[in-house]
C-alpha cells in the first residue's frame, strides 16, 4: 500500500496560557505559568488548592447561549479550538468531499462535573429528575461527535480513551488513517475539563496531585523536589491533511507527521515501567515508522508530568532509544507551564512541537531548581532558547500502560 504524506495545516488551541494556539504558544515561549489557585468550586479543606485552569473563557461568546447549555465544558472547549483550527487552515468545507474527512478527538474524563452535578440532583430530587441532556453532555465521545457535526464532517468520528496518552493516540491514528489512503482531512486532538472536586480528590487519595500551594513549585518536571502533577484543562485541535490535498489548494503547513508508535506496559494500573521500557517501544517505533535515525531528532516535547516514577522512567527511556545522543538532545516538558491537561496533553504538546520546529525555538522547562541524577539529560531548565531543530518527537505515557509518540519533521517545501 502507498504511504501517503500527512501534513498539518490548521492549529487551534485553548490552554491554561492562552485561548487560541497562537497566544498559548507565545505564552510558553515567554515562560508564562498556567498554575494557580482553583476558581471552579470551593476547595476549602482540602489538601490540593491549586491547578492549571483554561481563564478568561466565556462559552457564549463563541458558541450563543443555547447551543453552550447543550455541551458540557470539555465540549465547548473542543468545538471552539476545532473552528480555530479549521479556520487557521484555510479549508473551505463546501468545495470539500466531507465524507473524506473525520474526526478523532481523545477526552481522558469526559463531562465528570456534570455527572457530579446530577448525581446531587439524583440525590435531592429523585434519579428520574435528572437532566434528559446529562447522558449526551457528559459522555467523553461527545466532544468527538459534536465537533463532527459543527464541521459536518462525515468521514469516521472516533474518541480514544487512554487517560494521558490519549491527545497522542488521537493525532497518530489520523494521522495513519490519512497516511493509509482512508481520508484526506481529519481534525484530531483531544479534550478535557476535569477540575472538578471528585477528580481533585481522586487523584490526591492516591497521591498523584502536588499539593504545594507555591505556584512556582508545584508542576516541576524533571527536577528532584517534584511530589506530583498539577491537574490542568483545555483542548487541543489539529488539522492533519494528505500533502497532496493541501498542495493543491495552497495551504500553509506548519509541519509534517512522519511516524507514529503506541505500545502498553501491560504491567500495573497506573505505576510505569522503572526502566521506561514501554515509552522506549513506542520512541523506537515512531522512529522506525518515519524511517528516521535516532540521531537525527533534535528535540523531544516530554510526557514529563512532575512524578517521580514518570520523569525517572521517561528519561531512562530516553537513554535506551537514543543512547549517546540523548545527551545531545533537548527534553523539556511543557507541563511545567500548562499543569497535566490529561486527554488534551498529547494533542496541546503536538502543537506545541510543531511550532518548536516551525520557529526554531525550544520551549523551556520552567521553575527548574533542583537537578536529580536520575534526570541528567537537557532539560532545556527555566528559559526557553533559539535552535534548529529538524525532527521532534512528542511523547505521551497514560494510566493503564498506554505509550504514545508522534514523530514530526520540520516543514521543508
Amino acid at each position: 500500500m502507498e504511504r501517503r504524506r500527512v501534513v498539518i495545516t490548521g492549529l487551534g488551541a485553548l490552554t491554561p496560557v492562552g485561548l487560541t494556539a497562537p497566544e498559548s504558544w507565545q505564552a510558553v515561549k515567554d515562560g508564562v505559568c498556567g498554575v494557580a489557585p482553583i476558581t471552579q468550586f470551593d476547595h476549602t479543606g482540602m489538601k490540593v488548592h491549586l491547578a492549571a485552569e483554561v481563564k478568561g473563557f466565556w462559552p457564549e461568546e463563541h458558541l450563543g447561549k443555547p447551543e453552550a447549555k447543550r455541551m458540557g465544558r470539555f465540549t465547548q472547549f473542543a468545538v471552539v479550538a476545532a473552528r480555530e483550527a479549521l479556520a487557521s487552515s484555510g479549508l473551505e468545507v463546501a468545495k470539500t468531499d466531507l465524507d473524506r474527512c473525520g474526526v478523532i478527538i481523545s477526552s481522558g474524563i469526559g463531562g465528570l462535573s456534570i455527572t457530579e452535578a446530577e448525581h446531587d440532583r439524583g440525590l435531592s430530587r429523585g434519579w428520574d429528575r435528572v437532566s434528559p441532556f446529562y447522558i449526551p453532555t457528559a459522555i467523553s465521545n461527545m466532544a468527538a461527535g459534536q465537533v463532527a457535526i459543527d464541521a459536518g464532517f462525515r468521514g469516521m468520528c472516533s474518541c480514544p480513551v487512554t487517560a494521558c496518552a490519549g491527545g497522542t493516540n488521537a493525532v497518530g491514528d489520523a494521522f495513519h488513517y490519512i497516511r493509509d489512503g482512508y481520508a484526506d482531512v481529519m481534525l484530531c486532538g483531544g479534550t478535557e475539563s476535569s477540575v472538578t472536586p471528585l477528580a481533585i480528590g481522586g487523584f490526591t487519595s492516591m497521591k498523584a496531585l502536588s499539593q504545594s500551594g507555591d505556584p512556582s513549585r508545584a508542576s516541576i518536571p524533571f527536577d528532584k523536589e517534584r511530589s506530583g502533577f498539577v491537574l490542568g484543562e483545555g483542548a487541543g485541535i489539529l488539522v492533519l491533511e494528505e500533502l497532496e490535498h493541501a498542495l493543491s489548494r495552497g495551504a500553509g503547513i506548519y509541519a509534517e507527521i512522519v511516524g507514529y508508535g503506541a505500545t502498553c506496559d501491560a504491567y500495573h494500573m497506573t505505576a510505569p515501567l522503572p526502566d521506561g521500557s514501554g515509552g522506549a517501544r513506542a520512541m523506537a517505533l515512531a522512529l522506525s515508522d518515519g524511517g528516521v535515525a535516532p540521531e537525527e531528532v533534535d528535540y523531544i516535547n516530554a510526557h514529563g508530568t512532575s512524578t517521580h516514577l514518570n520523569d525517572a522512567g521517561e528519561t531512562a527511556a530516553v537513554k535506551t532509544v537514543f543512547g549517546p545522543h540523548a545527551y545531545r538532545l533537548a527534553v523539556s516538558s511543557t507541563k511545567s507551564m500548562t499543569g497535566h491537561m490529561l486527554g488534551a496533553a498529547g494533542a496541546v504538546e503536538a502543537i506545541f512541537t510543531a511550532l518548536t520546529l516551525r520557529d526554531g525555538f525550544l520551549p523551556a522547562t520552567i521553575h527548574y531548581q533542583v537537578p536529580d541524577e536520575a534526570c541528567d539529560l537537557d532539560v532545556v531548565p527555566n528559559t526557553g532558547r533559539p535552535a534548529r531543530a529538524r525532527y521532534a518527537l512528542s511523547n505521551s505515557l497514560g494510566f493503564g500502560g498506554h505509550n504514545g509518540s508522534v514523530l514530526l519533521k520540520k516543514w521543508e517545501a
